[in-house]
């Protein structure tokens, strides 16, 4: 990626600029899914329901989702190392005052403060981006992706750290590695391409509401809808799956940590693999691979979960259900890389608007889809419900972008 790079920018200063702020994201990721190994932990000890479970993952990701679109204009307004930086320095405080909530309540509004850090995924987009020129910037924006990873780092290291100190030390921790690397982050960035222009007057700050105004495409609501299932679908089930492994294999935490680490891993790393292919292929075809490939594993995980005590025909035995999340996972991985590689290509200009927006959409999957996963689980009795919903959102995205693409005479990107 050292060939065409904007103008003034040098090889070093844009290589630096990714990779530390793809490590700046994998520890914010790692905080915003932090109620996945805690989460069980506090609902044992405040006798939770499923649903209330699923509300208590969720906050972050709600904070986390809609929080996207304001820091993502205040990145193309402000610059992307300064809004990183006190990002992840707000993410900090709100997850160290954590480990001193007691109630439900408490709880919730915590978690609230924590998902700051899901934030930094919209800041990190329109900073990393104009380091790159178009034919890189969706392996670059792949890369940076990757940080999604931070999901199984929680799902490694957060069990060991809750079994011997407990789930207060967890937060302890984690809010330690945010001040540490929000101050590694100031220090070793500089500001990005599209905000020196605006510095030195080259470009003029547009107006907030000149900032959205792509947002009356459909085409942008479209992409969202993927990203709803590509990367909103991926932080439900980065959540959930824990307590689906022992609830419903009957592992324990520590087991259940670290199969759920075998569908987060693939679900991140490979995102880089995603960005190199959509810059290649094309993101249409990368899209069309996700949704059927996502359509095919959840209607497999769909099949009631095999029970000694209760044989079922056709039903999925640990091992496979493993198997098929990692497949699941990874083909999550590219659709989550593929979508992104559309947003610079289409909206040059509004990148942080735009990308904030379908990050905002698709950071709600995660908070909407874990609640109703914890609902239809009380309301049917069935653990597999979770995946029948996800079918149906992978259902409706292929038959939407199918349609779309047979009206579109444009060869590039549906």
């Amino acid at each position: 990626m050292k060939d065409n790079l904007p103008m003034g920018i040098e090889a070093g200063e844009s290589q630096r600029a990714l990779w530390i702020s793809t490590t700046a994201f994998t520890i914010c990721f790692a905080v915003w899914t932090i109620f996945s190994i805690i989460g069980i932990r506090i609902k044992q000890e405040l006798n939770l329901s499923e649903a209330e479970f699923g509300l208590l993952v969720g906050m972050p990701i709600l904070t986390g989702s809609v929080i996207r679109v304001v820091l993502g204009v205040w990145t193309s307004r402000y610059g992307g190392r300064v809004v990183y930086t006190v990002t992840m320095l707000a993410a900090a405080l709100a997850t160290f005052l954590l480990a001193y909530a007691r109630t439900y309540p408490e709880m919730l509004i915590a978690g609230l403060g924590v998902g700051i850090a899901g934030g930094s995924f919209a800041v990190g987009v329109a900073y990393v981006s104009p380091f790159f020129p178009p034919n890189k910037q969706g392996t670059a924006l792949g890369i940076f992706g990757a940080g999604n990873v931070g999901a199984a780092v929680t799902k490694f290291l957060a069990p060991l750290v809750l079994v011997a100190f407990g789930w207060q030390a967890v937060a302890e921790i984690w809010a330690a590695a945010l001040v540490v690397m929000a101050i590694v982050f100031w220090f070793t960035t500089t500001d990005d391409p599209a905000y020196r222009a605006r510095a030195r007057g080259k470009d003029r700050p547009k107006s907030f509401l000149h900032e959205l105004a792509p947002l009356k495409d459909l085409r942008v609501w479209r992409f969202s809808l993927y990203y709803f299932f590509a990367f909103g679908g991926f932080v439900a089930l980065a959540l959930w799956l824990p307590r689906y492994l022992v609830g419903v294999y009957g592992f324990g935490i520590e087991a259940a940590g670290m199969l759920a680490a075998a569908y987060s891993i693939p679900g991140s790393i490979f995102r880089a693999y995603g960005g190199v292919l959509s810059d290649k292929i094309g993101a249409r075809k990368v899209m069309y691979m996700t949704l059927a490939a996502g359509g095919v594993a959840t209607l497999i995980l769909s099949l009631p979960a095999a029970q000694a005590s209760q044989p079922v025909p056709l039903a999925i035995t640990p091992t496979v259900f493993v198997a098929v999340i990692f497949v699941l996972g990874f083909f999550m991985s590219l659709g989550k890389a593929a979508v992104y590689k559309h947003i610079p290509a289409y909206y040059p200009n509004s990148v942080g608007a735009v990308g904030g927006v379908v990050g905002m959409v698709g950071g709600l999957g995660g908070f909407i889809l874990p609640i109703a996963f914890g609902l239809m689980k009380d309301l049917t009795g069935l653990w597999s419900s979770c995946f029948m919903l996800l079918f149906l959102i992978v259902a409706i995205s292929l038959i939407w972008m199918h349609v779309s693409i047979r009206q579109m005479q444009r060869p590039a990107f549906a």
